[in-house]
């Protein structure tokens, strides 16, 4: 495997401020979907840390179904 294949597979953790550049909603609204079950909840980077983070794959296919989502309700 290429140095760069292997780069590009180790997965993404994204912060608040990569995820709200992504996300079209406030901060305080994530965390109420979150709490709904609704949207990826975060994890901890370190274990009894404070800092937590997003999968980019997760923050990834939570945007293309919501964009499926879209595609449906506008074709009704």
């Amino acid at each position: 495997m290429k140095y760069e294949n292997a780069i590009q597979s180790i997965p993404s953790i994204l912060r608040w401020k990569q995820v709200e550049h992504i996300i079209p909603w406030s901060k305080s609204y994530t965390y109420a979907l979150i709490n709904q079950g609704l949207f990826p909840k975060p994890q901890k980077l370190i274990a009894g840390g404070q800092a937590v983070g997003w999968l980019a794959t997760e923050i990834d296919a939570y945007m293309r179904s919501l964009a499926v989502n879209m595609e449906q309700s506008n074709n009704e």
